[in-house]
């Protein structure tokens, strides 16, 4: 392909995006260069430790903003819960946190593609809005997909709580 063409190439994605309101950073799909896996790992991570702060603040925005519009998590004890479920809890503030944390320095992050996993052990301690509280740990695993807009939280698995 000629300079020029691929010249092209790059207007017409960037016009793209531009014209469908997309934000073109070096982490998503738009992008005119695809990014390192290394870029891919810390722009995974950091929304997966976002996600987490905005959980243990019930700032349902943050969390919606997140999560992919089909979002699913499956608890240890079978129950799906959708991402609106869960933007629900944080905007009733079903739940206080003083910890939603991932601990041990657990995080690991897997990037396939377009398709990330994040593993980590997460510190869950607060009280639950019928005043029972929890304290427990567990290991999670959270699924992103790169989308034109950026990693989105697509599928998470929640383990029983460690003992």
């Amino acid at each position: 392909m000629s300079k020029e063409s691929q010249r092209r190439n790059l207007v017409g994605t960037l016009a793209a995006g531009f014209l469908a309101g997309a934000v073109v950073t070096p982490g998503n799909a738009m992008s005119a260069t695809k990014p390192t896996i290394e870029e891919d790992r810390k722009a995974v991570a950091d929304a997966d430790t976002r996600y987490q702060a905005a959980v243990e603040r019930n700032d349902a925005a943050t969390i919606e903003s997140i999560h992919h519009p089909e979002m699913t998590l499956v608890l240890s004890n079978g129950k799906v819960v959708t991402g609106t479920e869960i933007e629900q809890l944080a905007w009733e503030k079903a739940r206080t946190f003083e910890r939603q944390v991932e601990v041990d320095d657990s995080q690991v992050v897997r990037v396939w593609g377009d398709t990330a996993v994040v593993t980590a052990k997460l510190w869950l301690k607060g009280t639950r809005k019928n005043g029972e509280a929890f304290d427990y740990k567990l290991w999670f695993s959270d699924t992103y997909v790169r989308t034109p807009t950026g990693w989105r939280y697509y599928f998470g698995q929640a383990g029983a709580p460690l003992t």
